[in-house]
């Protein structure tokens, strides 16, 4: 059956007995289509306030509504690479601001039942056993069918301000910089250090991830030759992401020296040669410094005296990372002597010593610990006691750190705080005591009765001297524990 369409014309709709019919000559009732009394705008403002779901049901109405809600369509992860390379892709979504190709990239069986994912992708595999065990190497599309396919999106949709590509080479990422002058954010993936020559044309760059090595999915070099490129080719940088990048002191210095503007960094399972720390001091606007599922910080940091130190830094984050070599956390921790908040995520080796190198940060004002388990209250007491300007603290899952080895000390600093999580473990008695009282983030003296009631009714039937416990109380403005605390 072919129906007219009603969208391009502005004749009433046909009558019923003017109606088509079945090949079996029984008629078919068509209904008005109101919808064509409303113009494009006003369907544009009812088809953007449906759910991502509705939009997408709302497409096979008609042409005209396909054409409309497609152009409301702003992000798209592309799955299958001919819908691009045919032109469809840029006539169907004409508005895209937000566009990956990965996936659309990695030839993989479509009826294949195993999945292999990570962070970056998700793709079906074939099931083949060797000798060795089960291997798969991904099969990626020909760079020059790449480059063409990014040509064809960069002049179909010239709007874009993130692209995700991969295996792209200089030339289809001189197509983009090209007709795609306001794009602003660019994650590239399986590219080489030449490759790294494209991004020079890019004037409004101001975020870039780029993903050197992916285990399991590829393996490519990108060393200090790709990074100098990088920083001259992008000196408007705001953003930058090093995932499985090789390099040296040279390679963070070219990027410190060129990428003035540059005010987060951050490195996710580097694979970058000793020394390289000392090259973050010239990073002079660096705020935010991230690492990522580090398996090392820095293997040979070389003296103290040559390391420097970022002077505007404000956050600190280490995020699943190996922390047990502490002459590299030490390091890391003069080159950001001044920052002002400390985060520390699931991190293996994280224990009494290495926390203890803290202690040098002397500006920090919040702390976050989540998942510590080495750390014990003998290495978290004094390091956060030696903070005077500590406003925020946050401890979760970190089950050394236990309420009976809490001292007068840290609970009296506890009243003072803006902010408070404290759930070292599932046995807190202060988690429990607080929970659903609404004071986490006040602080206050009823912060500090309840943190301390466990210690002094642990000091009482220890058998400690009267007047000791009474001076005890007395200093730290303890009148009324003994009420508090029923003893």
């Amino acid at each position: 059956m072919r129906f007219k369409s009603l969208s391009d014309s502005n004749t009433p709709p046909s009558e019923p007995d003017e109606s088509p019919t079945l090949d079996k000559g029984s008629p078919i009732s068509v209904t008005p289509d109101f919808t064509s009394l409303l113009s494009d705008q006003i369907l544009i403002l009812i088809l953007s306030n449906l759910t991502k779901a509705q939009q997408i049901s709302s497409c096979l109405v008609c042409k005209r509504w396909s054409r409309i809600s497609g152009g409301l369509v702003k992000s798209l992860r592309l799955l299958d690479w001919d819908f691009l390379d045919s032109g469809r892709l840029a006539h169907r979504f004409p508005n895209l601001l937000d566009v990956d190709i990965v996936q659309a990239c990695i030839i993989s069986p479509r009826n294949s039942g195993i999945c292999l994912s990570n962070k970056f992708v998700s793709i079906h595999v074939n099931s083949f056993i060797s000798d060795t065990g089960f291997i798969w190497k991904p099969h990626f599309l020909g760079a020059g069918l790449i480059d063409r396919g990014v040509q064809i999106l960069a002049q179909g949709c010239p709007n874009l301000r993130r692209l995700v590509l991969l295996g792209a080479s200089k030339e289809g990422l001189a197509s983009v910089a090209n007709e795609c002058l306001a794009l602003q954010e660019l994650e590239l993936c399986s590219c080489t250090d030449m490759d790294l020559k494209g991004l020079s044309g890019f004037r409004n760059l101001q975020i870039l991830k780029l993903i050197g090595s992916v285990d399991g999915l590829y393996d490519l070099v990108i060393s200090d030759i790709g990074l100098t490129i990088l920083a001259q080719g992008c000196p408007r940088l705001l953003k930058l992401e090093l995932v499985g990048c090789e390099g040296s002191y040279d390679g963070i210095k070219a990027i410190g020296q060129c990428c003035q503007m540059m005010e987060e960094l951050t490195l996710c399972d580097h694979r970058m040669e000793g020394g390289w720390l000392a090259a973050l001091s010239y990073c002079t606007n660096l705020k935010t410094l991230k690492f990522q599922s580090c398996k090392f910080i820095d293997q040979s940091p070389g003296p103290d005296e040559h390391l420097g130190s970022c002077p505007t830094l404000e956050e600190l984050h280490l995020q699943r990372c190996q922390l047990r070599d502490k002459q590299g956390l030490g390091a890391l921790f003069l080159v950001c002597e001044a920052v002002r908040e400390l985060v520390f995520e699931d991190c293996w080796g994280l224990h009494n010593n290495t926390f203890s190198a803290a202690s040098i940060c002397r500006r920090v004002t919040s702390l976050s610990l989540e998942g510590c388990s080495l750390l014990t209250m003998d290495g978290f007491d004094p390091v956060v006691l030696s903070w005077k300007e500590l406003k925020r603290l946050k401890v979760v899952s970190c089950n050394n750190i236990k309420d009976s080895a809490m001292t007068p000390e840290l609970a009296t600093l506890f009243s003072v705080l803006k902010e408070l999580k404290w759930r070292p473990d599932s046995k807190s008695i202060l988690s429990s005591g607080l929970d659903g009282s609404g004071i986490w983030q006040k602080g206050g003296k009823s912060v500090t009765l309840l943190a301390m009631g466990s210690q002094v009714l642990k000091w009482r039937k220890s058998g400690m001297n009267i007047e000791r416990f009474d001076h005890l109380m007395h200093q730290n403005g303890w009148e009324s524990w003994g009420v508090c605390c029923g003893s």
